[in-house]
């Protein structure tokens, strides 16, 4: 029997990456974090616009997820299913903020459309700013500026590479929807951005580095270190 020192976990399925995360196996764990962390927090933000929203959100499905891992039965890629997850739990905290926003309406202080001031995503990623290609920051504002609709939509078949199929799987919609809402997306980015458009979408919204790796110890810390 292969011991997880001599183990190759990279070339290992998608339901053997599962079984070993259910076995709290650190090693399995960090290799599908590590794969999907980008992917999910750029369908977390798609939602939430808010860089550390979805990086919370990221690592509160990772546990979710990882919690009934042992019955992933692969009738989908692994990918595919965190992605969903990660909607649905985006979606679950859009709509907690929004009731946080009614009940704040009641409150002094708080600004004309009854949130009080946050800072944007723009801000709270400033330091970065010198290393990344100025057509990176316009990309992600006008693909901020989308309607939530067709956001997510954007971010899953271009950014992230999914199929109408798979986009269709994880945002819970019919797939000539999909193509539409891209559509849509696409006409208006060009519109914003111009022909460039093409030459940046690979390098939008980065979540890799310290940021990517804080997020998969955060989630061995809880899932494994605290429950052996």
């Amino acid at each position: 029997m292969q011991t997880r020192k001599d183990l190759d976990y990279a070339a290992l399925t998608d339901i053997a990456l599962a079984k070993r995360i259910a076995q709290r196996d650190a090693e399995a764990l960090r290799l599908v974090t590590g794969r999907n962390n980008q992917r999910l927090f750029r369908t977390a933000w798609s939602i939430l616009k808010d860089r550390a929203e979805a990086a919370k959100t990221v690592q509160d499905g990772y546990l979710e997820a990882f919690d009934v891992i042992g019955f992933f039965a692969g009738r989908s890629s692994l990918s595919t299913c965190l992605a969903r997850i990660i909607v649905n739990k985006a979606r679950s905290r859009k709509r907690h903020a929004r009731r946080q926003s009614r009940l704040l309406n009641l409150q002094p202080g708080a600004g004309p459309d009854g949130q009080k001031p946050m800072a944007s995503t723009k801000t709270r990623a400033q330091d970065k700013v010198s290393v990344r290609h100025p057509m990176t920051w316009l990309l992600e504002a006008a693909i901020a500026q989308l309607p939530d609709a067709l956001r997510p939509v954007f971010v899953l078949r271009e950014i992230e590479g999914f199929s109408v199929e798979e986009a269709a799987e994880v945002l819970q919609i019919p797939g000539n929807r999909v193509k539409a809402r891209l559509l849509q997306a696409g006409r208006y980015l060009r519109k914003e951005v111009g022909p460039e458009l093409g030459c940046t979408v690979s390098t939008t919204l980065s979540f890799a580095g310290a940021d990517c790796e804080a997020v998969t110890e955060r989630v061995v810390a809880r899932f494994i270190n605290q429950r052996e």
